[in-house]
C-alpha cells in the first residue's frame, strides 16, 4: 500500500507527498521486464518485417520487375527460381515472428534458423539487388543475435 510521507519543499515547509508506490501495488507489478527483452521484441518485429519485405520481394523477381539488375548471374537457376526462394523465405520469417512473439523455446530456434536461412537467401540474391540484400543480411544477423542471447521461455516467464 501506497504510504503518504512528508519531505521538506526546496522553498516553502515540509507539505505531503505520496511516496513511490511498491511494484506489489501496481497491477501486473510482478511482471517485470528482464534484461534482453527489447531485443527479442526488436527481433520479433525485425522476423515480421522482413518476413512481409521478402514476400514482396520475390514477387517482384517472379513477375520480372525492372527493380531487379538486368544482367545478374546466380549461383544456380535465374531470377524467377530465387524469387519463389526469396518469397519462402519471407512466409518462413512471418510465422518466425509469430513463433518469437508466442515465447516458445521452440520458436526461438524456429526463428534462429529462419533468420540464418534468411541471411543466406540474401547472401546468395546479392547480385539481383546488391545493397538492400547486404542490409538485409546485416539485420538478420542482429536478429539471430538478440535471440541466441536473449531469447527463449525463460525471457517471458522471468
Amino acid at each position: 500500500m501506497a504510504t503518504i510521507e512528508t519531505r521538506p519543499d526546496r522553498i516553502g515547509p515540509s507539505r505531503p507527498v505520496a511516496a513511490r508506490p511498491e511494484l506489489s501495488d501496481l497491477p501486473y507489478g510482478d511482471l517485470e521486464p528482464t534484461p534482453g527483452y527489447g531485443w527479442v521484441l526488436f527481433s520479433a518485429i525485425v522476423l515480421g518485417l522482413m518476413g512481409i519485405w521478402a514476400f514482396f520481394e520475390g514477387m517482384l523477381a517472379i513477375f520480372d520487375s525492372k527493380v531487379y539488375v538486368g544482367d545478374a548471374t546466380f549461383v544456380f537457376s535465374d531470377l524467377h527460381t530465387w524469387g519463389w526462394i526469396v518469397m519462402t523465405l519471407g512466409v518462413l520469417a512471418a510465422v518466425a515472428s509469430f513463433a518469437v512473439v508466442a515465447g516458445s523455446e521452440i520458436g526461438r530456434w524456429y526463428g534462429i534458423a529462419v533468420a540464418g536461412l534468411y541471411a543466406l537467401g540474401q547472401l546468395l540474391f546479392v547480385d539481383a539487388y546488391p545493397w538492400w540484400s547486404m542490409a538485409m543480411f546485416a539485420v538478420a544477423i542482429l536478429a539471430i543475435y538478440g535471440l541466441a542471447v536473449y531469447g527463449g521461455k525463460r525471457l517471458l516467464t522471468g
